[in-house]
């Protein structure tokens, strides 16, 4: 869409959470001063939104901060405005139908103050969940079948931190910190890690090279690789000592038992290149017979690919939960999962809550999470049961 019409649809937008909120705060001072806040989300918006070529020096950093500050304000104040419409239109019904049921001009002050202080509140606690660094979530993941020697194999997954506008060195190094402390035998970076161009954002992506992990550090590519330069970054990333997996794969030796590492480009990978469309069958070619099967593929959406190709575990991100209420109910519209671990007819997959966020600095209702993901062997019969009741492949919670 046009920049214009954006920009136009922003205005009529914080016009009309103007129009239904300040006049009823009951309060000239606090009116004013929501009027004054909705100016400046509607000016520094565009900076937010085109964050990643506004950020270039101090006064573009600063604006990309308040624009995507206010539009994560913005959004809970214009969902809650409408709520609120809505339930003062259903009072005003009840009341016509039972006249003296409902006050609704006592709730009109009230209501909107409340609107306005949910959606400030909600603003900062998602701030404060935003910028800190992510929290260990651990996960058990049972394998039919799995070697004695694999038992206990342990994966951590970082997936969707968006280096870029408001996400920056000290950032990354936490989380490279906290990845290490773990100890693990893997490391999986689904995707989205950065939003802009190498030349930009290398000195903040550097901390990546300090991973460490026995079988080593593998990424694979999201869409906004695509929207950064994805031919740069598999350079510099393969430079800093990752390994990036393009619709292929490595295989990992315990003893007897041998564990298949791939990853698949994005999802919408084909829309930028054909030749790097996603392939799960191809990443699985020359692969040993026998060995449990894991995929790296940024968006749950390969799942269906993945399960057909023989896959055992799906390890997934793009969704980030949902980052904020009430936009995680629309991830479902696009994608099978929005977050934990399910199952896909006879695979496993675990779609990560994301390690960054995309755009506003908040996260309310879906933290975000570094993942530590545990192979253990699972009782006999048990995972046929869960199968075959998921024939048609909807997703019910892991036990």
């Amino acid at each position: 869409m046009p920049a214009m019409p954006v920009q136009a649809i922003s205005l009529l937008l914080h016009a009309f959470v103007g129009w239904r909120l300040a006049p009823a705060l009951g309060s000239v001072v606090a009116g004013v001063a929501l009027a004054v806040v909705l100016v400046v989300s509607a000016l520094t918006l565009p900076f937010g939104l085109g964050a990643r070529h506004a950020a270039a020096g101090r006064r573009g950093a600063l604006l990309a901060w308040i624009g995507l500050v206010c539009m994560g304000l913005f959004s809970s104040l214009f969902v809650l405005a409408v709520a609120r419409d809505l339930a003062l239109l259903a009072g005003a019904a009840v009341d016509a139908l039972r006249p003296g049921t409902i006050d609704v001009a006592a709730l009109v002050t009230p209501s909107a103050r409340a609107t306005v202080i949910g959606a400030l509140l909600a603003t900062l606690w998602g701030f404060v969940n935003a910028r800190r660094t992510a929290r260990t979530v651990r996960v058990d993941v049972p394998i039919a079948g799995l070697p004695a020697a694999l038992d206990g194999f342990t994966i951590a997954q970082v997936s969707d931190v968006h280096v870029g506008p408001t996400i920056k060195r000290p950032y990354v190094e936490a989380i490279v910190a906290t990845v290490n402390r773990l100890d693990v035998d893997l490391v999986a970076v689904t995707g989205d890690l950065v939003d802009g161009s190498v030349r930009e954002l290398a000195e903040h992506v550097a901390p990546l090279a300090g991973l460490r992990a026995k079988e080593g550090v593998f990424f694979v590519t999201g869409n906004h690789e695509y929207y950064s330069g994805a031919a740069a970054w598999v350079s510099e990333l393969r430079r800093l000592g990752l390994t990036v997996l393009l619709n292929e794969h490595t295989v990992v030796r315990r003893g007897d038992a041998r564990l298949v590492v791939a990853g698949v480009t994005d999802f919408s990978a084909a829309h930028f290149d054909r030749a790097a469309a996603s392939d799960p069958m191809a990443a699985l070619a020359g692969s040993p017979a026998g060995a449990v099967r894991l995929l790296l593929a940024h968006q749950p959406r390969s799942a269906a690919a993945a399960e057909a190709a023989g896959f055992d575990l799906q390890l997934s991100g793009h969704t980030h939960g949902g980052q904020f209420l009430p936009w995680n109910f629309l991830v479902r519209l696009q994608q099978p999962f929005t977050a934990g671990l399910h199952r896909w007819r006879g695979m496993w997959v675990y779609t990560s809550r994301g390690t960054g966020y995309w755009g506003p600095p908040k996260r309310f209702g879906a933290p975000s999470e570094i993942t530590l993901l545990r192979l253990v062997a699972a009782p006999a019969g048990a995972l046929q049961d869960s199968g075959a009741a998921l024939r048609d492949g909807a997703a019910q919670p892991a036990v």
